[in-house]
């Protein structure tokens, strides 16, 4: 079996967080660049043999934690959502009620770490010398704890993360817990005085043309709680974009700009149904954003703040984004996803399942790419078995393989 070769490019998702770099702080957006198809293929910069790979993941929710985080009701100082359904301007009072527990988080690097330049053309190797590398939004779940919602990709990396509230105030801010599998994050303030948590609503009741507001911080504190309004354009969307493959996530017209991420995104009731995270970038299409549906977060966020972790389940395995449908098409091979790596001792080495394996079923659904296979295990949880179905010279076959647990 030949190796996949490289595909072109074909569309761009931006994750809509703001980076800072050079002098003078200018920002610019953090690009990621994927395919249209094959799960993270264009981040991985070559086949697995470069050394860039991903295991296959899903979530666990066995053991449900006892955080006092419940969907449609408030938690201890939750706000009370204003909105009357006669008022002409509904947007005005969810802004004014929710704007409160919307924050800016900025993440400090040290300026070796990013290479930073000086004038003279000196590179700084002053591991003290912190500079902001990315900004993003958060929004506070929990005011007697002070713990704070955000995506994993705005706090990445941090050696220091700053929070601003919406009163100006400032504090510094330690992570309680990440998840780039589901490119979640939890960090806590140690101040609690005067903190508004947000009302979480259930995003499994969207429906489309469902009006929805976005809060967030574009361009980091120069433009802090701005404000878009906008509809549910579509659920149940899927992007090629690690974290975010694992969802299907809500799409809004409602602007998601550099610095939006980790906002949330709330519905006429004033409660966050979604977890701004990313935009739909290509010449010619405009207000193409998408949120994490928090009933889908959720169980990740619980197990955050009570472990410091998430625990998913997986196969223990490394896929090669690159063999896409056209790929396997081209070369007379079944669409699937491709086994690039086997752990050794994991369930599918004890499986039987080998590198070149192309795995084309999961339980009887169809498995067409790596990005299919990705979000059909995010279903189940450590220690199911699921069968299944796998290409391997020329013939089909299937296994019963009991998943394992992984720890982010």
């Amino acid at each position: 079996m030949s190796h996949p070769s490289h595909n072109n490019y074909k569309i761009k998702i931006i994750r809509s967080n703001s980076k800072t770099l050079g002098l003078g702080g200018r920002r610019y957006s953090r690009m990621t660049t994927i395919l249209a198809t094959g799960l993270v293929g264009a981040l991985m910069g070559g086949f697995i043999s470069a050394g860039v790979v991903m295991s296959v993941y899903t979530q666990k929710t066995q053991t449900k934690p006892t955080v006092p985080i419940v969907l449609g009701q408030q938690i201890p100082q939750a706000i009370k959502v204003g909105y009357n359904p006669s008022s002409s301007y509904p947007v005005v009072d969810i802004a004014k009620n929710v704007g409160p527990a919307v924050v800016t988080i900025s993440n400090f690097q040290s300026e070796a770490n990013q290479g930073f330049v000086f004038g003279d053309g000196g590179i700084s190797n002053d591991p003290n010398s912190l500079i902001e590398v990315a900004s993003g939004s958060g929004f506070i779940i929990d005011a007697d704890n002070g713990y704070i919602v955000t995506n994993n990709h705005v706090i990445q990396g941090a050696q220091k993360l700053s929070v601003s509230l919406a009163d100006g105030s400032n504090f510094d801010a330690q992570v309680i817990g990440s998840d780039a599998r589901t490119d979640l994050a939890v960090i806590k303030i140690n101040s609690t005085s005067k903190l508004t948590a947000v009302v979480l609503g259930d995003s499994a009741t969207l429906q489309v043309g469902e009006p929805v507001v976005a809060i967030g911080n574009p361009g980091g504190e120069e433009f802090a709680g701005s404000v878009t309004a906008g509809v549910v354009s579509a659920t149940n969307r899927i992007i090629d974009l690690q974290g975010e493959s694992s969802f299907n996530l809500i799409q809004t017209d409602a602007a998601i700009n550099p610095g939006n991420s980790g906002g949330p995104l709330v519905d006429y009731l004033g409660q966050v149904v979604g977890i701004n995270s990313a935009k739909f970038q290509q010449s010619g299409f405009e207000g193409m954003g998408f949120a994490i549906p928090i009933t889908d977060a959720l169980p990740t966020i619980q197990q955050l703040i009570q472990n410091g972790y998430a625990s998913h389940a997986g196969l223990n395995v490394q896929i090669a984004g690159q063999y896409t449908k056209e790929y396997a098409a081209q070369n007379g091979l079944p669409a699937g996803a491709y086994i690039a790596k086997i752990v050794a001792g994991g369930p599918a080495d004890k499986a039987g399942l080998k590198q070149g394996d192309i795995i084309t079923k999961v339980n009887d659904t169809v498995i067409s790419d790596s990005l299919g296979l990705t979000h059909e295990l995010f279903k189940y949880s450590s220690g199911d078995a699921i069968k299944i179905t796998y290409y391997r010279d020329g013939s089909s076959q299937d296994v019963t393989v009991t998943l394992a647990e992984i720890k982010s």
